[in-house]
């Protein structure tokens, strides 16, 4: 099993955010953590990252407990985390920006090159030379998964990537997936756009007022009518 979480409790100050949320991911896998506005789904992906650790309750990957390591020390064990807001480098330059993410080591493998990222994504390398904060959400989206792949991490934390993007660019990042999945990266990704993530993942969690309220296969998903509209209809 890649990462296993089980069930952590998590906190902002006093405010009790997530409820014993366990979760698996295996090798391979896209796994979606689906859920409405405020759910629990970031606070998930912090807490597994060790931006905001679990209080209670652990954290593995590939076996190795990580529920409070500090975040730079779970990303050289491998795991890449794409956040919600972006956080790119607004004066630095789309190449300095993937500069910035650059890990090349026996140990990584050095898959990821700003020649391949142009590959996927054209349009960072039309904009190479511009500031980071000149691009359109969508640009800066994809620069934002595309730092984190510099990195070559073995599994990434997809938060939210779809969030206020047009229906082209959403497009765009499914292909990503679907190129990630076919090369066997591990995904863990947190929607709220649910017909965009069925698309692209294999499995599924409901998270809602942060407790796990679903767990499932894509298409036992679909055809439980039910569960979508208590859960997932806005």
């Amino acid at each position: 099993m890649e990462l296993e979480v089980e069930k952590i409790n998590s906190f902002y100050g006093l405010s009790h955010i997530l409820f014993d949320v366990s979760l698996a991911v295996e090798k391979g896998e896209v796994v979606v953590l689906l859920g409405r506005n405020g759910a629990g789904k970031t606070t998930t992906m912090l807490s597994i990252m060790g931006m905001n650790p679990a209080k209670t309750g652990t954290v593995k990957y590939r076996g190795e407990k990580i529920t409070r390591l500090p975040p730079h020390k779970i990303a050289r064990l491998g795991i890449g985390f794409v956040p919600e807001d972006r956080r790119i480098f607004p004066d630095l330059s789309v190449y300095a920006n993937l500069d910035v993410g650059r890990k090349s080591t026996p140990e990584s493998g050095g898959n990821w090159t700003t020649d391949r990222i142009y590959q996927l994504f054209p349009v960072l390398k039309r904009f190479a030379h511009r500031p980071g904060g000149t691009l359109s959400g969508g640009e800066q989206q994809m620069l934002t998964i595309s730092r984190t792949l510099m990195g070559n991490p073995d599994f990434l934390l997809l938060d939210e990537p779809s969030e206020g993007l047009a229906p082209i660019v959403v497009k765009s990042l499914g292909q990503f997936i679907d190129v990630i999945k076919k090369e066997g990266m591990t995904v863990l990704l947190s929607e709220q756009n649910s017909k965009f993530a069925v698309r692209h993942a294999t499995r599924a969690y409901i998270v809602d007022n942060g407790e796990i309220k679903y767990h499932g296969s894509i298409s036992e998903l679909e055809g439980d009518e039910e569960i979508r509209k208590r859960y997932l209809a806005v």
